[in-house]
């Protein structure tokens, strides 16, 4: 009798110091489950509801204790009493209780919450690893990181427009080798940008916020870190990017200048569509680019199909404002034949179950899954296990520092050190 005794929410601090949501399931084993809920600066505006209190007074209107008693007064009393292996059951059941498609009623960070946690009770219940109890026994690949090495955008207060550059660790043979790998480019690129006088502070996911000249000065900076760091770009590391283009969109112009140091006589830097794709073709030509994230406005899909015809037989295309991990948008975007491949983030659509349908979708249509923290992210490893159980092949959770961003990549060195001989690296793939 494996079922809910207690279901308890709580109010505590992400990785930003802002509020947000704690779950504890306890069965009547007295077994725990424990699960936080992460949040994003950057949002796509289709993503599923994250409810906060509004009120200034509390947090800046940034509490999120009406969640909490949604998860304890109206989620709890439905729950108490039902078996807490039966995750397919609860979260359609909390769905009910929600009856919005955007989740508004409840809110998606408590109706996450309540979803991981029950996942995480049911794990311990049979005593065995999270990833192998979503998983199964062929649960054994360790996910490709792409490590953030710089911030730009909304995750930094540098004055570079895109808002991530990461490096992927191509030539690695194991998941210990490849963090090996990133930790080394990563301070190479601490001492370059300190030996030239620039700020080694680092941003919201623990990449360097840097006061760059403009996106080509920051690549040529992680270049030089590569090349210092003694591996060969494109064989051994590549770069990929997020440019969260929704981010800088206005008037169907990608405006970098909202972000960059323009010097007086060129003006504002506005690009049209092709420009824009044009740009970032031309990117990829000079540097080692093998991936970029949401390269074009969640609602462009024009431009989405230029960038596609462009760049997708050559590069990884990552839609995640595009697709906010939801099937509806996805299945939309595989008709359209735009981008190759998906992000997948639990928080932007809810549960646990629909993060797996759009998982099995994407797979299904030869789309390349990347399993993703947020920029406002807690402690909880659980996403490191989730990449694992369905052997998902890469996985974004920010630097090699902050502890929000390690414990995720330490989870993931047990869960190798678990799989022992059965687990499996891969090398870069694009469907």
């Amino acid at each position: 009798m494996r079922k809910i005794k207690i279901i308890k929410a709580r109010q505590i601090l992400d990785s930003r110091g802002n509020p947000t949501i704690e779950v504890d399931i306890i069965t009547n084993n007295n077994i725990l489950g424990r699960a936080s809920v992460p949040s994003g600066a950057s949002k796509g505006e289709n993503e599923a509801v994250e409810l906060r209190d509004g009120e200034k007074e509390s947090f800046l209107g940034n509490g999120v204790l009406k969640a909490v008693q949604n998860i304890n007064n109206i989620i709890a009393p439905e729950l108490i009493g039902k078996s807490v292996m039966d995750q397919l059951y609860i979260d359609q059941l909390i769905l009910n209780l929600d009856g919005t498609k955007n989740k508004s009623r409840l809110g998606s960070n408590a109706i996450l919450g309540v979803s991981l946690a029950v996942t995480k009770a049911a794990a311990k219940e049979l005593n065995i690893p999270i990833y192998k109890y979503m998983g199964g026994i062929y649960a054994h690949t360790l996910p490709v990181p792409l490590i953030n090495i710089v911030n730009g955008g909304k995750h930094s207060d540098s004055s570079i427009a895109f808002q991530e550059f990461m490096i992927v660790p191509l030539g690695a043979n194991t998941f210990f080798e490849s963090i090996q790998m990133g930790y080394k480019v990563f301070y190479k690129l601490k001492k370059i940008l300190y030996e030239k006088g620039l700020s080694t502070n680092v941003g919201d996911e623990g990449g360097f916020s840097s006061n760059f000249n403009n996106i080509e000065d920051v690549l040529d900076n992680i270049l030089e870190a590569i090349h210092l760091s003694g591996y060969e770009p494109y064989d051994q590391i590549g770069i990929a990017l997020d440019c969260a283009a929704s981010e800088f969109y206005q008037e169907e112009k990608y405006n970098y200048s909202r972000f960059e140091k323009i010097k007086e006589s060129k003006g504002e830097v506005k690009k049209s569509r092709k420009e824009h794709v044009n740009y970032l073709s031309y990117l990829t030509k000079r540097y080692p680019i093998i991936s970029i994230e949401d390269g074009m406005d969640q609602n462009d899909l024009g431009g989405w199909k230029l960038l596609t015809s462009e760049l997708g037989k050559e590069i990884q295309l990552v839609g995640d404002d595009l697709f906010v991990t939801q099937v509806e948008r996805l299945n939309k975007g595989i008709k359209e034949k735009i981008a190759n491949s998906i992000l997948i983030k639990v928080n932007q659509v809810g549960t646990l179950t629909e993060t797996l349908e759009t998982i099995s979708i994407a797979k299904k249509n030869k789309y390349n899954n990347i399993i993703s923290h947020r920029s406002g992210d807690t402690e909880d490893p659980f996403i490191a296990d989730l990449s694992v159980a369905f052997n998902i092949e890469q996985i974004k959770t920010g630097s090699i520092c902050r502890s929000e961003r390690t414990s995720k990549y330490n989870q993931l060195l047990r869960i190798e050190e678990l799989l022992g001989k059965n687990s499996y690296y891969p090398r870069w793939i694009l469907n």
